[in-house]
């Protein structure tokens, strides 16, 4: 079996709202796959639906060699489910808590000691053991979260926002704990808003709006998803201007960083115009994921405009 996870036009409606649009995506075993959109974007409803937390409204999936629609509870038996909202008990210890989801999980009495030291030492929570949750950062209790989730060592472990609300630092902790799991044959999949996360996964699958942009690596989103010249132009009260640098002919795309624009051009030549049109000179740079995912972003809604 090559793929942990396939999707075809996998489909979820609420009334008369799609809020995921034939989603088809196919994920290797130990892949860290990213599911990367903004809020409403249509990433949790994905994942509850591949956790048969959620039924589908159409389409299909194959989970572990199993048929989401038909074997729902055998999937549920082989994967680990973390969301942005930890299920933690916070009047239990450290211990009382991998204890309490080591026998909801019916993990073995012998197994079960063995594990959670196992992830104690993986989640670097040694010496807080006996601490109550309730007295843990949020940090700590995203790790003591993914501990729980995967103390049964499932196949596939589903991570839902699990980084939200928590400082930069624990995350970078956190997604180190994510390579590590992956290089041991774990396949993870991960939503996400965040770029740095996004630049740590093997694919990125940009989803808006609940329709599926482009699906490729991180290198490659960035290489080949641009076609054009892009440049960072620092000018006065640059948020209210990108309308005007639209409709310049040789501007393909004009999106906000901050303070700054980010101006993709036609050509490199057309740095000159810029610079004449402005009287500021553009610095030329690489694209972001957060780049591209603008841009895949704008095409989008352009196509449904002129459909």
């Amino acid at each position: 079996m090559e793929y942990a996870i396939a999707t075809k036009d996998l489909t979820k409606r609420f009334g008369n709202f799609t809020a995921v649009d034939k989603l088809t995506i196919s994920i290797k075993k130990g892949e860290i796959y990213g599911f990367l959109g903004p809020n409403g974007a249509g990433k949790s409803t994905a994942i509850r639906m591949l956790c048969g937390l959620l039924e589908p409204s159409a389409g299909s999936a194959v989970i572990l060699g199993y048929d989401l629609l038909k074997e729902t509870e055998t999937i549920k038996s082989n994967i680990g489910y973390m969301s942005q909202k930890f299920s933690l008990y916070d009047d239990l210890s450290v211990l009382q808590n991998l204890n309490f989801y080591a026998g909801i999980y019916s993990v073995p009495g012998q197994e079960r000691r063995k594990r959670i030291r196992e992830l104690i030492e993986i989640s670097r929570l040694a010496g807080r053991e006996n601490e109550l949750v309730a007295n843990l950062s949020g940090g700590w209790k995203q790790r003591l979260a993914l501990s729980c989730a995967i103390i049964a060592r499932p196949s596939i472990v589903f991570l839902d926002e699990p980084t939200s609300g928590v400082s930069p630092t624990s995350r970078r902790v956190f997604f180190n704990i994510i390579q590590d799991l992956a290089r041991s044959g774990m396949t993870v999949m991960v939503t996400t808003h965040f770029m740095d996360e996004a630049e740590r996964c093997n694919k990125i699958a940009f989803i808006s709006s609940g329709r599926l942009l482009s699906v490729d690596t991180p290198e490659n989103l960035k290489r080949n998803s641009l076609q054009g010249h892009l440049v960072e132009l620092d000018i006065p009260h640059a948020p209210e201007r990108t309308e005007e640098f639209e409709a310049l002919p040789y501007v393909k795309d004009c999106s906000i960083h901050g303070p700054l624009l980010h101006i993709l051009l036609e050509k490199e030549e057309y740095e000159r115009d810029l610079y004449e049109y402005t009287g500021v000179k553009a610095q030329a740079i690489n694209p972001s994921l957060e780049d591209v995912f603008v841009s895949l972003a704008k095409s989008r809604r352009v196509g449904e405009n002129h459909a």
